[in-house]
């Protein structure tokens, strides 16, 4: 008589703001080609409600729809976590899943970690094992509790994996890649191919710059007013800037902060995955708080600057990407040592290399560590 058919592993994959969604998108097309057939249900918890934020990433990205829309929106911080850890528990009490899967280190992130975790539910965390070192970041805290009560630690870089050795989580750990790696390889000519963000600014590559600032750490009045100070200078004293504003900081400007951006600074709306790809393509650097754009800008050999006092992705600080510092301070120093090296090249489509992101294959690791995990468990 022929064995009974394994089940398909059921997993809850909490998601509900851009990076996670970029993150989200190789695993569950590595979840449809997995040697064990997955029934994952997707739980968006409206972290990021706004369309341009968060619908479109799902249909550029190829990923399947929520299988609920929590609606959680914007609030402070503690507001925000504890309505998301309310929603998700009720959620993953109705449905039982055999394991939780968690992306990176929002509030998101956190909800989903603890509500599984007291549901003794097996956590997956996604990009586990990351530190800044600096706790004043909520992001910071995020991922230490999330890597603490997590059972399946999974390291985009050997950095992260001695961080959780050194925490005492080395046996928890997993290196696999960085799934963002994954996400750039994949989507790079598809981002050139389809996107007409260079031609609807009217920009040739080479010509522009892009920066980006979200940070609650940069968002507050006198911090942000600081750095688009320093922004509307380099934009002055180097060529066009572009601008995608994030909600957070377009509500900053409304209400709190008297400022105009300089003739060469252009501030649009926030872009699609597959536009800001393009625009990263064709960029001569940029400029950004952002942990994702820091990664997505190495991967494509664009030259980048962060805002910020410390960065978690060390390995980018290899020539490719340099500290400014919250006030952007060293803004003008790292600008000018960039304008003296020769013009970029323009890789239009980047191929795997093994290198400290891994080679192409995290999303696979990721999956074939939940079905270890799974089979170990039953």
């Amino acid at each position: 008589m022929s064995a009974a058919p394994e089940r398909a592993i059921r997993t809850a994959s909490i998601v509900g703001a851009r990076p996670q969604f970029v993150k989200l998108a190789p695993v569950s097309r590595a979840m449809r080609q997995a040697r064990r057939e997955f029934d994952d249900r997707i739980v968006h918890t409206g972290q990021h409600y706004d369309d341009s934020m968060s619908a479109i990433f799902f249909s550029e990205l190829d990923i399947p729809q929520p299988s609920v829309n929590l609606g959680i929106g914007s609030g402070p911080q503690g507001q925000q976590t504890g309505r998301m850890l309310e929603k998700i528990e009720e959620y993953l009490a109705r449905h039982s899943p055999d394991v939780v899967v968690v992306y990176g280190d929002t509030n998101s992130t956190l909800a989903g970690a603890l509500a599984a975790s007291k549901l003794h539910i097996p956590v997956a965390h996604v990009e586990a094992g990351l530190r800044s070192f600096n706790r004043r970041m909520p992001e910071e805290l995020n991922r230490i509790v999330t890597d603490h009560v997590s059972s399946l630690l999974l390291a985009p870089t050997r950095t992260a994996v001695q961080n959780l050795t050194t925490e005492g989580l080395g046996e928890r750990a997993l290196l696999t890649g960085d799934v963002m790696y994954d996400a750039v390889l994949f989507n790079a000519h598809r981002a050139q191919a389809n996107s007409a963000v260079l031609r609807h600014l009217g920009l040739e590559s080479g010509t522009f710059a892009v920066a980006t600032i979200h940070r609650a750490e940069n968002t507050a009045p006198g911090d942000l007013e600081t750095l688009l100070r320093a922004i509307n200078q380099a934009a002055t004293d180097y060529g066009r800037i572009v601008f995608p504003i994030h909600p957070r900081t377009a509500a900053v400007l409304r209400g709190q902060v008297a400022w105009q951006p300089a003739p060469n600074l252009s501030v649009i709306d926030p872009l699609g995955y597959l536009d800001m790809l393009a625009l990263l393509q064709g960029a001569r650097w940029v400029l950004t708080d952002s942990g994702g754009l820091q990664k997505e800008a190495y991967f494509v050999n664009c030259p980048c600057i962060t805002l910020r006092d410390e960065t978690e992705w060390i390995e980018t600080l290899d020539g490719a990407n340099a500290i400014a510092g919250r006030d952007g301070a060293r803004l003008p120093e790292l600008l000018s040592e960039l304008s003296r090296r020769p013009p970029r090249h323009f890789d239009r489509e980047p191929r795997p290399v093994d290198g400290p992101f891994g080679a192409g294959n995290a999303a696979q690791r990721v999956v074939s560590a939940i079905c270890d995990l799974c089979e170990a468990r039953a």
